[in-house]
């Protein structure tokens, strides 16, 4: 939240490394229990709705790792930013639905789907589109999905969120992560010149304000002496997007049955 200037009322981050996180803020409790919502506070003490997915980017670092490899196999070696740059961009070409094609990037249990175990999938119909960029989006589509689905959750209790960061290596590479999570969100997104920093320097910055806390709140110390000069690119949801992702949800949706099964018909390979 502090890396992120996340910290007064109606402001969210997003957080995207092993894990996913969306953090937001609260006016107002909740107007009841959700077992898919976590409510902690910010270091000021104001109340804030967590979503929190065990599977973040994991299972898309393994596919940039292979197709990495691939590269150097065929003296093709980019370096590890590269990859991710081509293979990120490479997911804006795709069709907005994902082609038919579904990804699903559990290697553990998640709750905010109900499920006990993970394994990744990618599953697609005969018929389905199946090209690079079609399994691309899909890929960093399952990023996002059960992060969709929790922050549904806070929609349907009408919380307000003005300003929603995102931050962690995903967004490293400018444009095709932020403009698929504002698609996801169906809000816009905004990136700071900090994308890929994190909790150590968050915990740097409440270090550095102890010397202000008598002065000033939080939230003023971030705004006037820390992000005052920072440089931010804010993206809206595009149209096309949205409706692509809604599409794609609703089949991940129906086929989250085979998230239930798989754990039992592929047992986990003990090494």
């Amino acid at each position: 939240m502090v890396a992120t200037n996340s910290v007064a009322r109606r402001t969210g981050n997003v957080s995207v490394g092993t894990s996913a996180f969306a953090m937001v803020v609260l006016e107002r409790p909740l107007g009841r229990v959700h077992e898919e919502i976590d409510v902690v506070t910010t270091p000021s003490g104001d109340a804030v709705a967590m979503v929190h997915c065990n599977n973040g980017a994991s299972e898309l670092s393994q596919w940039a790792g292979l197709f990495g490899r691939f590269a150097q196999v065929i003296g093709a070696d980019v370096g590890q930013d590269g990859v991710f740059a081509a293979l990120l961009n490479e997911a804006l070409e795709g069709d907005a639905d994902g082609g038919g094609l579904l990804s699903f990037n559990n290697l553990s249990g998640e709750p905010v789907a109900d499920l006990p175990d993970g394994r990744p999938l990618v599953v697609r119909a005969p018929d389905s589109s199946f090209t690079l960029a079609n399994f691309m989006r899909t890929q960093v589509y399952a990023v996002f999905s059960t992060l969709s689905l929790g922050m549904r959750i806070l929609d349907a209790e009408d919380v307000q969120v003005d300003r929603l960061l995102a931050h962690g290596g995903l967004f490293r590479t400018a444009g095709p992560a932020q403009r698929i999570l504002a698609a996801a969100l169906g809000a816009p997104v905004a990136v700071g010149e900090t994308a890929g920093e994190g909790g150590p320097w968050g915990m740097a910055l409440l270090a550095s304000y102890l010397g202000e806390a008598g002065t000033m709140s939080l939230a003023h110390f971030l705004d006037e002496k820390v992000f005052a000069t920072a440089s931010t690119s804010v993206m809206e949801p595009a149209r096309a997007d949205v409706i692509g992702f809604s599409v794609y949800l609703d089949r991940y949706r129906k086929a989250l049955e085979l998230q239930r099964v798989a754990p039992e018909a592929v047992p986990a390979v003990n090494r």
